[in-house]
């Protein structure tokens, strides 16, 4: 991500960001800005788009959100995939009915690939050649990566071993286009970082105090109803490769309602799932967005999230 953050004097139509782990006090600041801002708040989270995650995804509830718009926020149904593409379209569509409303657009969420995708386009890759992806998706991950390092060296270099869903990408690209994946990325197309004034934030809080938000707050999901919501997704019979079945929480709570753990392996379990994806997204938002865009460090509370609120503002 090439965009600088707003700059005085600048004559872009502006557009917030609140980015950062899960838990690190998002929404909440989100809100806080659309309040005093006249703005609209439009989701950047890859699993709040989902109609049937609200409670595992932690989308804000109705008494949340009051009377401040929401946008982009559980209106996808679980049976598709939203893809970084179709969110990112559907973004810049909502942040140009903000701009001719004369309102602010908020950004908030944690999915780093939606925000890249949204500021700097994407790669114009043609499609796929669907024998091609059949055959590349029915390898296990060894072999796709043992391909890989023969068809394209440098991706195999780059990419985890493991790393089921890039590494056969990357392989169905260079063996459908002739063209390594990297070469394609060289010209992405179709962002919007140039054409607005952007006011960053991202939030690091402490790590021992996101550790213990995240494990509470798995447990009040559950105290609110995340099992019943499990059952009700289980229910629709949907292909389990789906990211609404991978999403976190969902496998957990699926074993044990199969009867495969006790409520306490199912409990520490989500847990550890979703400490474990804030540590990844606490690491990519401190590592890979850039050096200009303002961090916090701090642990959010009332009178920070106002602070920060009038800071972005500006």
């Amino acid at each position: 991500m090439n965009t600088p953050a707003h700059q005085p004097g600048e004559s872009r139509p502006p557009v917030a960001l609140i980015a950062g782990p899960t838990a690190s006090g998002k929404s909440a600041l989100a809100i806080r800005l659309a309040r005093l801002s006249d703005g609209i708040v439009i989701n950047a989270d890859a699993s709040q788009v989902y109609a049937d995650l609200r409670l595992l995804s932690a989308r804000p509830s109705a008494e949340e959100m009051g009377d401040v718009p929401h946008r982009l926020f559980g209106h996808v149904d679980g049976a598709q995939a939203c893809t970084a593409a179709r969110w990112a379209a559907e973004a810049k569509a909502e942040i140009d009915v903000a701009h001719a409303a004369g309102r602010l657009p908020v950004l908030v969420g944690g999915t780093g690939l939606y925000i890249r995708t949204l500021l700097d386009g994407i790669a114009p890759v043609p499609d796929i050649d669907p024998n091609v992806r059949a055959a590349v998706r029915a390898l296990p991950v060894a072999h796709a990566h043992d391909a890989l390092r023969r068809e394209d060296p440098e991706a195999a270099a780059r990419l985890a071993p493991a790393d089921t869903t890039r590494v056969a990408r990357a392989l169905e690209v260079i063996r459908s286009t002739g063209r390594p994946l990297k070469d394609w990325q060289r010209h992405k197309e179709g962002g919007i970082g140039d054409r607005i004034a952007l006011s960053p934030l991202i939030l690091l809080p402490p790590r021992d105090w996101l550790v213990d938000r995240c494990d509470r707050r798995f447990v009040q999901m559950l105290d609110q109803g995340a099992i019943a919501e499990v059952e009700a997704l289980l229910a629709r019979r949907l292909d389990p490769a789906l990211p609404v079945m991978r999403a976190i929480g969902v496998p957990d709570i699926a074993a044990f309602l199969a009867g495969d753990s006790d409520r306490a392996a199912m409990i520490e379990r989500g847990q550890r799932a979703t400490r474990q994806y804030a540590k990844r997204q606490y690491t990519w938002f401190a590592n890979q967005p850039p050096a200009s865009w303002p961090r916090e460090a701090r642990q959010i509370d009332d009178k920070i999230a106002d602070e920060l609120a009038i800071k972005l503002q500006h």
